[in-house]
C-alpha cells in the first residue's frame, strides 16, 4: 500500500490564500500597471537573452531594456532572493517552472493577473497555464515548453537492424540489442546529477507529485506511476543497459565517442546536441518518446517563465517586454536566430515561426518541431510543482549515484524524497497530518 501524506498549512491560512496574498507580503490584486516607458532591468541565464533584449530595444524606442547575465541553478535563485530582500531586484527575471510556486508563496514576485493574466489564458494550453497560475492568480508568463522526445543514431540503428521503440517494453529490447551489437554502446542514460528526466517521465506516466487543495498540499512523490517509472529505470541501470552519467561533460563525451547511441531528452536537446556534437551531422534523428501503452503521452523536461520580482521600479514597461518576448513572432525569432537553439515556444501559435528559424540540416532535413508539437499536445494536464522543489530535487539527486552503483533502490529514493520534503515543509511552519 503506497503511503500518502497530506500537508496542511499551519493555522487557518490556506494554500490558495497563501499564494493570493504572497505570505502576507501584500499584493497589487493583479492591477494592470499604467506606465509602459522607461528603463527595464532584465536578468536571465537563458541562451540568447542578450540578443532578445537588443531586438526589443530596436523596435521599442520608448523602453530601454538593460540585460544582465546571471548564473544558472541555485546560485541564481539565491541571488534573486537576496536582491528582492535588499530592494535591488530587476524588473524582469527568468524563473523555471519548478521554482515558481516557492517564489510566489514567499512573496518574491508580483501578481500578474491583471496585467498579463488574460494573455496567459488566451495564448497557452491548460497543461502549461497550470504551471504559472497558482491559487487563482497568474505569477509568470510561460516562455518555453520542453516536451519529451527520443534522440537516436539512425546510422547505428540501420546498420544493426534495430527498430525505433514506440513502447517502454520495446525500449528495453532496444537497449539489449544495442549492447549486443556493440558492448561499448548503450541505448539510454540514467542521469546521476539531475532528477528532471525522472520527473518528466513520472509526469508522462500519470504521476502527480503534488496537489494543492483548498486548504492543504498533498505530496505523492512516490505514487504508483512514479514508482513504476523509477523501478523501470533503476532496473535498466542495474543491468547495465543504460549508462549512468552526469548530464554535463561525461554525457556529451559518451555521445561523441558513439558510446551513447540513443537517449530520452526534451525538445531543447536538439539544439544543444547540434551545438555540442557538430561533427555527427546527418547521423542523428528524433522520434516520439516511448509510452507505456503505445498511445501518445509526454511530460515536460525543463521550461521557464518570466516574472516581475517584487520591488520592480517599472512594472508597466516590464510587462510589455515580457509580452513581446513570449508571444510576439519577432521576439521568438530573436531567441532562435543563432540556429543552435531548438527552444520550443510555450505559445503554440509561435511554433511555425520557431520552426522556420531553426535549420534542419543537422538532422538530415527532419522536422524536429513536428515531433515536438505532437509531444506537446500529448502532455497531460494536472501536474503541479511542489512548494519546496529545491529540497525535493536535492533529496533525489543525492541518491542517484548510489542507484548507479547498485547501492540504492530508485523507487525507495522517491519515498525518502517525499519524507524529506514533508519534513522541510514542517520546518517552514507547515503542519503535517496523516490521511
Amino acid at each position: 500500500m503506497l503511503r500518502r501524506t497530506t500537508v496542511a498549512l499551519a493555522g487557518s491560512v490556506t494554500v490558495l490564500a497563501l499564494l493570493a496574498t504572497a505570505c502576507g507580503g501584500g499584493t497589487d490584486q493583479g492591477a494592470s500597471p499604467a506606465g509602459k516607458t522607461g528603463d527595464v532591468t532584465f536578468w536571465s541565464f537563458v541562451k540568447g537573452s542578450d540578443e532578445v533584449a537588443k531586438a526589443f530595444n530596436r523596435s521599442h524606442p520608448d523602453i530601454k531594456v538593460k540585460f544582465e547575465t546571471v548564473p544558472s541553478g541555485q546560485e541564481y535563485y539565491s541571488k534573486l532572493t537576496n536582491a528582492v530582500k535588499a530592494g535591488t531586484a530587476p524588473d524582469v527575471a527568468v524563473v523555471e517552472y519548478p521554482n515558481l510556486p516557492e517564489f510566489a508563496s514567499q512573496g518574491k514576485i508580483e501578481d500578474l493577473s491583471g496585467s498579463l493574466g488574460p494573455l496567459v489564458k488566451d495564448r497557452f494550453p491548460k497543461a502549461t497555464r497550470q504551471l504559472v497560475d497558482l491559487g487563482g492568480k497568474t505569477w509568470g508568463v510561460p516562455r518555453d515548453a520542453a516536451p519529451l522526445m527520443m534522440m537516436y543514431r539512425k546510422d547505428f540503428f540501420k546498420q544493426h537492424k534495430i527498430g525505433v521503440p514506440k513502447t517502454w517494453n520495446a525500449y528495453r529490447t532496444m537497449t539489449e540489442k544495442v549492447k549486443k551489437a556493440d558492448p561499448d554502446a548503450r541505448g539510454g542514460v540514467l542521469y546521476t546529477d539531475n532528477p528532471g528526466l525522472l520527473t518528466a517521465l513520472s509526469w508522462q506516466a500519470g504521476g502527480q507529485w503534488f496537489k494543492a487543495g483548498k486548504d492543504s498540499w498533498k505530496a505523492t512523490v512516490d505514487d504508483g506511476p512514479s514508482k513504476k517509472v523509477a523501478g523501470y529505470w533503476g532496473d535498466l541501470a542495474g543491468k547495465d543497459l543504460v549508462r549512468s552519467l552526469s548530464t554535463l561533460d561525461p554525457f556529451w563525451t559518451s555521445v561523441q565517442k558513439s558510446e551513447t547511441v540513443a537517449y530520452v531528452c526534451a525538445s531543447w536537446c536538439a539544439g544543444a546536441h547540434q551545438a555540442t556534437v557538430p561533427d555527427q551531422k546527418g547521423k542523428w534523428a528524433v522520434a516520439p518518446v516511448p509510452t507505456w501503452d503505445g498511445k501518445p503521452a509526454s511530460g515536460m523536461y525543463g521550461g521557464s517563465s518570466f516574472v516581475i520580482p517584487k520591488g520592480s521600479d517599472n512594472s508597466g514597461a516590464a510587462a510589455e517586454f515580457i509580452k513581446w518576448i513570449t508571444t510576439d513572432p519577432e521576439g521568438m525569432k530573436a531567441w532562435v536566430k543563432s540556429g543552435t537553439s531548438s527552444m520550443f515556444p510555450a505559445d503554440p501559435k509561435l511554433v511555425p515561426v520557431t520552426k522556420k528559424a531553426y535549420g534542419t540540416e543537422y538532422f538530415g532535413g527532419q522536422d524536429v518541431y513536428a515531433v515536438g508539437a505532437d509531444s506537446y499536445k500529448s502532455i497531460p494536464s494536472g501536474w503541479t510543482w511542489g512548494p519546496v522543489m529545491g529540497t525535493t530535487n536535492t533529496a533525489i539527486v543525492d541518491e542517484l549515484p548510489k542507484v548507479a552503483e547498485g547501492k540504492a533502490d530508485l523507487p525507495e529514493v522517491l519515498s525518502d524524497a517525499e519524507r524529506t520534503t514533508v519534513e522541510h515543509m514542517r520546518q517552514r511552519g507547515m503542519k503535517v497530518t496523516a490521511p
